[in-house]
């Protein structure tokens, strides 16, 4: 089908702006050119003369086993594999719905996500383009470690545990047999899991060196959780290529990403739902106490690493307590209020994530040659991020599946 897309506005990721009267011809899934001026004869057009057009939006840090329910960490253990395959779905399926057309899942049970993935991509059902990491790399007592009783089997858990730089090892390549895109690693404790530090360092150098290592050779990034201190600087010295989160990052850490060219997913998010729907929902106290101490420094350190240029990727965490697939898009909303420029938080879920991911030949802008992975809402999102919680019409591969 040949299809062309009347754009009232379109977001040029490069720039970082919004250019006038646009024409996105489309055709077998890919954009062929991108014109103003008359269109072409021969070609369906497609009104979005009205909207404000974007390139699909990504969000890099999902977890599509968890729905946001307050007491989803507790699923683990208690629900089967195809439970989990069957929720996984649908979340994902909502954040296509919203204008998320490429997803990273940040860790899944059992390969639940690449799965989804492999189903996607055959055509066996529908929903975003999928980067999946399968079970994190997690070390005994992690957070990815399920901290069941002793007589519960760890398989059912998000993680793969290892504790030495030949576990670690395995523990990568047996990721990356079953189908993980990247690696990631628990590189600090978490908010969410119970008795750990967020703070702490969870591997060592020569661990987490073993891993990088591992996926460089194959040709894959590494996505390391890490909160503050040593988790952090640790994770920078063995070359991983992105750190999540970053909450309590120090003056040194965050000169060691900038001058690393490590990238940032900062996921606020997570951090602001819990402490506000929390206490009420009945969160434990421990876990409300931790995400408060992250929350106080998080969106200032967003706000310090925008402006000493370590590159920025957008994702939420989304799945997390309170943070519901098909609503992330408020996450806009809280980087703009950290002090992100409002054009830079589009760039960040479009081009920049697409950068982080290396799929920046496939998606992430509206041009000639990429897939037609194309979004629009109903005003300017640069005047007001709000109208980001609301997308109109997404194209993923050149289908329309929300008009």
């Amino acid at each position: 089908m040949k299809q062309v897309l009347k754009c009232g506005q379109l977001f040029l990721a490069r720039e970082k702006r919004f250019a006038a009267d646009q024409n996105v011809y489309v055709e077998d899934g890919r954009i062929t050119a991108v014109s103003s001026g008359p269109v072409q004869e021969g070609w369906e057009v497609v009104d979005l003369g009205g909207k404000y057009v974007l390139p699909g939006l990504i969000d890099a840090h999902i977890h599509c086993n968890l729905s946001g329910g307050p007491n989803d960490m507790l699923r683990f253990g208690q629900m089967s594999v195809p439970d989990f395959t069957v929720v996984s779905l649908v979340n994902v399926q909502a954040d296509l719905m919203a204008g998320f057309t490429t997803v990273r899942d940040e860790g899944a049970i059992a390969f639940t996500d690449v799965a989804i993935k492999n189903a996607i991509n055959r055509g066996e059902t529908w929903g975003p383009r999928m980067f999946v990491s399968g079970p994190a790399l997690s070390p005994t007592g992690g957070h990815a470690d399920t901290h069941f009783p002793p007589y519960m089997s760890q398989s059912e858990g998000l993680g793969l545990l290892c504790d030495s730089p030949d576990e670690c090892r395995a523990a990568g390549r047996y990721a990356m047999k079953y189908g993980a895109d990247q690696l990631k690693i628990m590189s600090t404790g978490g908010v969410m899991t119970k008795g750990d530090d967020v703070g702490a360092p969870a591997f060592t150098l020569e661990e987490l060196q073993a891993i990088v290592d591992l996926a460089n050779s194959r040709g894959r990034i590494t996505s390391a959780h890490a909160h503050a201190g040593d988790g952090i600087k640790l994770a920078v010295r063995a070359g991983v290529t992105v750190i999540e989160h970053a909450t309590m990052a120090d003056e040194e850490a965050r000169e060691m990403m900038r001058q690393a060219g490590t990238w940032v997913v900062p996921t606020l998010s997570p951090g602001v739902s819990i402490l506000r729907y929390g206490p009420e929902a009945g969160l434990p106290d421990w876990l409300v106490e931790k995400d408060r101490e992250v929350v106080q420094t998080h969106a200032s350190n967003v706000k310090k690493f925008f402006e000493m240029g370590i590159p920025l990727a957008f994702g939420t965490d989304c799945g997390t307590s309170f943070n519901y697939h098909g609503k992330q898009a408020y996450e806009f909303q809280l980087l703009h209020q950290a002090g992100i420029p409002a054009a830079e938080t589009l760039a960040m879920a479009t081009i920049n994530a697409a950068k982080m991911m290396r799929m920046d030949d496939k998606v992430g802008s509206v041009e000639a040659g990429k897939l037609a992975d194309i979004v629009a809402v109903d005003a300017d999102p640069i005047a007001d991020l709000s109208v980001m919680m609301h997308v109109s019409f997404v194209m993923k591969d050149g289908k329309i599946y929300k008009q």
